[in-house]
């Protein structure tokens, strides 16, 4: 038997094309693959999950490499907060003045906030110095994300360091069982990386599309969702507004999508929350509820 008469999740990744970041999709070149679905509600629609929605109540906090509070299109944080080493070596997360020096978390921030302009933003920095951190920092950036019971965890970044493999697998099964939702980025390069290839995360790779609501379900593996993530309109260092290209933009799509749902569903789980994002994503959906059926 052919890979092509397997279904997409059972065949191997797909080639990487070239004019998107590695794990990605040009919708625009590449047609759209039937594949069954499976009706879980007949009245799920996009407006049944977030249609009115603003992302209020609901927390969001952006690990990365800081964020500008006082960009126009970040209007703001909640919190903002560093990862430092305490004197005896330790790794502790404060309070701090809002800041980034390298732009990319102002940047995934004021999609956020473009998407689900209600929501809390804190911002974490994990990164320091620009756009690198060490694995210890990650972890300690995101233990503390999962114990402040933050409901979107959006991970613009990842690790290709296999000896953190295990620690952040544990926190994203912690995450999932308290009900944090982490959204994480695919890598740019066909590298393997982590945590976004865990189960316990929602994973995000781009497609080509302008509309910044419209998103895809990926029938094969390892992403789960596609999103915005080309040549899309970001907050730049001192006030700019940029396009930029890469999964960590199309990973805040997600994660404001998410917020807006939460604002709404209030008591959804994670597994519930990725089900009402698989129903309403842009090639599952059925203007009239329910999903398509091939």
């Amino acid at each position: 038997m052919t890979d092509l008469h397997l279904p997409p999740w059972r065949r191997p990744p797909r080639d990487h094309f070239p004019g998107v970041p590695a794990w990605s999709m040009p919708v625009s070149v590449v047609p759209q693959e039937p594949f069954e679905v499976s009706p879980l509600g007949g009245h799920l629609t996009q407006d049944w999950a977030w249609g009115g929605a603003d992302g209020s109540g609901v927390r969001v906090c952006v690990l990365d490499s800081g964020v500008d509070a006082g960009h126009p299109l970040v209007g703001g944080l909640d919190r903002a907060m560093d990862v430092v080493r305490a004197e005896d070596g330790t790794l502790a997360v404060t309070p701090t003045e809002p800041g980034d020096t390298a732009g990319h978390g102002t940047a995934c921030a004021s999609v956020i906030r473009s998407i689900a302009p209600g929501a809390a933003l804190t911002s974490v920095r994990v990164l320091s110095g620009g756009r690198h951190g060490s694995g210890a920092a990650l972890l300690a950036g995101l233990t503390w994300a999962i114990e402040e019971g933050y409901d979107v965890i959006n991970m613009s970044l990842s690790t290709t360091k296999t000896e953190f493999c295990d620690a952040l697998r544990d926190l994203a099964d912690s995450a999932y069982f308290r009900r944090c939702v982490i959204v994480a980025s695919a890598h740019n390069m066909p590298v393997r990386s982590y945590p976004w290839p865990f189960a316990s995360v929602i994973s995000v790779a781009s497609h080509d599309r302008p509309d910044p609501m419209t998103y895809y379900y990926n029938p094969s593996p390892p992403v789960e969702f596609y999103a915005r993530g080309v040549r899309v309109p970001v907050a730049g260092p001192g006030g700019r507004h940029l396009l930029s290209t890469g999964n960590s933009f199309a990973t805040p799509h997600i994660a404001g999508i998410c917020a807006l749902i939460l604002s709404k569903h209030r008591s959804l789980t994670p597994f519930q929350l990725k089900s009402v994002l698989y129903l309403a994503a842009e090639n599952v959906a059925v203007p009239d509820g329910g999903a398509r059926v091939d």
